[in-house]
């Protein structure tokens, strides 16, 4: 009997190419699902990634996905689980791409942290700097994995670390391009770059600022910053100084503090510039020699916490008399950029966790704080011969409504997100944004501002 795995149909002993017979779901992604599979030409398991039937049928979606898997067959490192082979299987809708990859036997990161607690301080640095090396050798080869997350690094049995999902990796080489013409962020907003969450070019240093998340997590069992949304997580990447990790934990070497912030500046600039980097000053650390990002300056990170709390990127908005064309203020400059990326949350899809490669001991759901919530709906394919999308920022949701029926549109949904109080009940943007074409049947989602940024409810 043939058994449904979300969108992908599969039956119990289902050979892909006559070769890899299909076994239980292991995870679900945005765009794919994973199963184990037995190799019955080299006896052996593997995780077989099949991209999801209903994404099959876009072409662009599907090119993504063959591309995905040929930056990553490149990728052949002790501490990288390894692509072995790829193909196509018809599914209901049409052919249907897969990637057959090393299987882990072992836990995730994630699985460790929700059952065991933070690990020890000397695990914790062995275990990032040998996804430092991973990481590290991937980008010398041209390729940002984009998702460093808990959930996409594994340890097996005998404690070897293996960095998975380079799935929705893209080359550097490419990256000033969109995937999409969404301007989807990739990535979970726990461990979002700044960058990522402005919608700025990316490249390597995002992974080390989101290895820098890892670790502090690693470290003290939080995450560095916290937030009733995803959005309210990805404003705080932005503009606001993680607690040191000693200062959680007092038993955190300050020497790490210092590693940890440095792979965590605000400006990629002030990052480790490499993985490797990180890596040789974490190798520092476990021969007993002060890292090089605690040798200079003379301030401890407390003392940089300090300071940065002194005078902290202020939510509050002070509204100018000087008339409407009055510059908004760095604050509200800001948090629009990141709503500006935000508002498709864009990331209904990309924020999605990724459940992986998992075995019985580590099967239970990710931890509900690593899953934001999707804000809206993910945005509807690109029509090219559709109605584009009319600019209705600023406008009330009755006008934006008119304006989008005028343009022919029928079915709409409105949601909130937090916005200065100047654009409480104004439309901060749209889902699909302005300018896509989609068809008029499509839904677009209505995005107003609710007046408060996020933490002016608790003041």
């Amino acid at each position: 009997m043939a058994r449904e795995a979300g969108n992908v149909a599969v039956t119990p002993q289902q050979r892909l190419s006559g070769r890899y017979e299909l076994g239980e779901l292991l995870g679900i992604g945005g765009m794919s699902e994973v199963h184990l599979a037995r190799d019955v030409r080299l006896q052996r398991d593997v995780a077989v990634k099949l991209l999801r039937a209903d994404l099959a049928t876009d072409p662009s979606v599907n090119a993504r996905f063959r591309r995905e898997a040929q930056h990553a067959a490149a990728l052949n490192h002790p501490a990288i689980a390894a692509i072995y082979d790829t193909g196509e299987v018809d599914g209901p809708t049409g052919s249907q791409p897969y990637i057959v990859m090393e299987y882990v036997d072992g836990l995730t990161l994630r699985d460790l942290l929700s059952t065991r607690g933070p690990l020890t301080v000397r695990r914790a640095v062995d275990v990032v700097a040998e996804v430092c090396a991973a990481l590290n050798f991937s980008h010398q080869r041209g390729i940002v994995h984009r998702d460093v997350k808990p959930a996409n690094v594994m340890v097996g049995p005998g404690g070897a670390v293996k960095v998975v999902d380079f799935g929705i990796a893209k080359a550097i080489a490419d990256s000033a391009h969109s995937v999409t013409q969404t301007g989807a962020v990739i990535g979970t907003a726990h461990y979002l770059s700044p960058e990522q969450a402005r919608g700025d070019r990316v490249d390597a240093r995002a992974d080390v600022y989101a290895l820098g998340c890892v670790f502090y997590e690693l470290l003290t069992g939080t995450t560095p910053f916290v937030g009733d949304t995803a959005v309210a997580v990805a404003y705080q990447h932005v503009g606001r100084e993680p607690v040191p990790p000693s200062m959680r934990d007092g038993a955190i070497p300050a020497s790490l503090d210092a590693v940890v912030l440095t792979a965590m500046a605000k400006n990629p600039d002030n990052r480790y510039q490499t993985a490797g980097d990180m890596r040789a000053d974490l190798v520092r650390w476990q021969r007993g020699l002060t890292p090089h990002a605690a040798d200079g300056g003379g301030r401890t990170a407390s003392d940089r916490f300090d300071a940065a709390d002194d005078d902290p990127p202020t939510d509050d908005v002070s509204t100018s008399q000087a008339g409407d064309d009055a510059e908004a203020t760095p604050s509200i400059r800001r948090w629009l950029a990141v709503i500006g990326v935000l508002v498709v949350l864009t990331v209904a899809g990309t924020l999605a966790v990724d459940v992986m490669h998992r075995d019985d001991r580590g099967a239970s759901a990710p931890d509900a704080s690593t899953r934001p919530e999707p804000i809206v709906s993910p945005s509807p394919s690109t029509n090219p011969t559709g109605i584009a999308v009319p600019d209705v920022s600023s406008l009330t949701y009755d006008d934006a409504v008119r304006r989008l029926t005028a343009a022919g549109f029928q079915r709409f949904q409105k949601v909130s997100l937090p916005s200065p109080p100047e654009m409480k009940d104004r439309v901060l943007g749209t889902n699909p944004l302005t300018n896509q074409r989609i068809s008029v049947t499509d839904e677009v989602t209505v995005v107003l501002g609710s007046g408060l940024l996020p933490g002016d409810a608790h003041r």
